[in-house]
């Protein structure tokens, strides 16, 4: 009985992979055209890859906060908690640069932030036209964000390891965490 638990949890990991990907597929279609975004190869598929990472992560943290809560009220809060300091720490507002040095280390375990990085740095780190303020672009996502756009290897595999984490953590905790009582 115990490995055949761990199937049915390997396949409810597995098959979000498909239906995201798909839905993910016709939301970058449709967005990186409304947005106007550069058409090259690259800009899309990096747009696509941070996207489909970034709905796959949210997925499977929800599957995690669900196993590891004894209800699905304490789940809810728990997400509406971690959800605000996401947003917060996400470096959107608040850019990490600006954010106290003291608090700065949440912004870097907060996956969103990790996202908005991706994001942000596929499409404009490398454009070259001038701002106001006499930089391009690109200097000023650097200077103002601290996003560089040699590091986006390095969001990738942040971005894999907390979809990994919560994979992780959500097979682990349906395993071996009853919440039932007699």
């Amino acid at each position: 009985m115990g490995s055949c638990n761990v199937c049915f949890l390997q396949c409810q990991v597995a098959i979000e992979i498909p239906y995201t990907l798909l839905q993910v597929s016709l939301y970058a279609l449709i967005v990186y055209a409304m947005m106007g975004y550069q058409w090259t190869a690259t800009k899309f598929f990096l747009n696509f890859f941070f996207m489909y990472i970034t709905i796959l992560y949210f997925i499977y943290y929800g599957m995690m906060v669900i196993s590891v809560s004894p209800n699905q009220a304490t789940a809810t809060i728990l997400s509406g908690l971690f959800y605000s300091f996401w947003n917060l720490f996400t470096g959107f507002v608040i850019p990490r640069t600006r954010i106290s040095v003291w608090l700065r280390w949440y912004s870097w375990i907060c996956p969103v932030s990790w996202s908005l990085y991706g994001l942000v740095t596929a499409q404009f780190a490398d454009i070259k036209t001038k701002v106001e303020t006499g930089e391009t672009v690109g200097e000023f996502i650097n200077q103002y964000y601290g996003f560089r756009y040699q590091y986006l290897w390095m969001v990738s595999v942040a971005l894999l390891g907390f979809t990994l984490l919560f994979i992780l953590v959500f097979v682990y905790s349906a395993k071996f965490l009853n919440f039932q009582r007699r």
